[in-house]
């Protein structure tokens, strides 16, 4: 804690030599790491926790329970745009702070609304809280590591934050056996309520001296010169389309499995889970294959692997070979392959850009990869028939463009850029 909290309990102004030393502890890197993969997992708290109450929310309160899905990725995409430039600024704790407080905020005000219009509503108010433990993680991380070590720790994380996606579900569906939907949005509050706690415990790894001088429209102008990086640009839309296709399972696979293939509810989080545990053993190799391949590599060969199940889900779907296992089966493949995607492509394309443009650049990269989502919804409500082709055909797709992006992408090694 000494090393972690500066004493005056005012600021907190940690220079790269105390940050390293405060590294250097076992237990602080223990705990550092456990609160960045809870901040991580924010997302999955907030929207797989919600799934197995989809039906059971639109029979209470009308209106389309996919909306709340869409209205939180879309909250969660346009803030970070507005939170990376401010974390340039002001360093990358108190925004942390206010978005946990945000994030309490809007699951309260969930918990109490009367009709589904309201809970969209507050679920965008909920995401622009939510939004910044994901995004200032990969930034802090980014601020402590150089490209390789920083791919490791995500995956790392990746393990860490695969637990609120299997318990989600479960926790979830415990939740509507002994009460109502609402009981779902006041354990998001009060796991708001211990993530704020956490964040004390965390050290400031952005140093006033290094920390973006300019106006904040200055700032804000680093998102153009993101948008000419060609490398940069090359690894955010390779991780946002590959995007799309989780959020068309995550977001098609409730009515998939529960209306169409007659899953109960209870037993959803079982079939959502098995996912996540191939996500957490590809992570687990993906820290041994990165000290043997460059981040290039391990994403096409991920990709290759991605591409094959897709076509394969989508000819089990459209022919209905294998039914419900038909769909399981190819999809813990594409699912687990994100162990190393995600990671490597985040950590690929936060060392193609200079440090004073880190949360810029994270945030770009988490509003396109988040805000995905919202191209899953609508074309799930514009495509969906009640079976699983309308999930499946976007799912190979969209892996398929994903693939094509890494097109040409060098094979040579990404430069350190920090030393640890």
């Amino acid at each position: 804690i000494y090393f972690l909290c500066d004493p005056r309990g005012v600021t907190y102004n940690l220079n790269q030599q105390r940050l390293k030393t405060a590294m250097s502890s076992t237990k602080t890197s223990v705990s550092l790491l456990a609160i960045l993969g809870a901040l991580m997992a924010m997302t999955s708290i907030a929207i797989d926790i919600y799934l197995p109450a989809m039906p059971v929310m639109e029979e209470k309160l009308g209106g389309d329970a996919e909306l709340a899905i869409t209205g939180f990725l879309l909250g969660f995409a346009i803030a970070q745009l507005l939170w990376g430039p401010i974390s340039d600024r002001v360093g990358r704790k108190i925004p942390l702070f206010i978005g946990m407080v945000l994030f309490i905020i809007g699951s309260i005000s969930c918990a109490l609304s009367t009709n589904m219009t309201e809970v969209v509503l507050w679920r965008i108010f909920q995401a622009i809280g939510a939004c910044v433990g994901p995004m200032l993680s990969r930034a802090m991380i980014r601020d402590m590591y150089g490209a390789t070590k920083a791919a490791q720790t995500m995956s790392t994380l990746m393990m860490i934050m695969a637990v609120a996606p299997i318990a989600g579900p479960f926790v979830g569906g415990g939740l509507l056996a002994v009460g109502t939907w609402q009981l779902i949005f006041w354990a998001m509050a009060i796991v708001g309520v211990m993530m704020f706690a956490a964040l004390f415990f965390l050290p400031e790894t952005l140093p006033k001296e290094t920390r973006a001088p300019q106006s904040f429209l200055h700032t804000f102008g680093n998102y153009g010169n993101l948008l000419k990086n060609g490398r940069y640009m090359r690894y955010t839309l390779c991780v946002t389309a590959f995007y799309v296709a989780v959020y068309a399972f995550v977001s098609g696979s409730p009515s998939v499995y529960i209306t169409h293939f007659g899953i109960p509810e209870q037993y959803f989080g079982l079939f959502f889970g098995i996912n996540i545990l191939g996500v957490t053993m590809v992570s687990a190799l993906n820290r041994r294959l990165l000290r043997t391949y460059t981040l290039d590599v391990l994403i096409r060969r991920s990709l290759a692997v991605a591409v094959t199940a897709a076509i394969i889900l989508a000819a089990l779907s459209f022919t209905g070979i294998g039914g419900l296992w038909g769909v399981v089966a190819p999809m813990f493949f594409i699912f687990s392959t994100n162990g190393i995607i995600a990671t490597c492509t985040n950590a690929a394309a936060l060392s193609s850009v200079p440090t004073r443009m880190t949360s810029a650049a994270a945030a770009l990269l988490g509003s396109l990869q988040y805000g995905s989502g919202v191209v899953s919804s609508a074309l799930l409500a514009l495509l969906s028939d009640g079976t699983p082709r309308a999930m499946s055909g976007i799912i190979a797709v969209v892996i398929v463009l994903s693939a094509l992006s890494m097109i040409g992408a060098p094979h040579k090694p990404h430069k350190q850029n920090v030393e640890t």
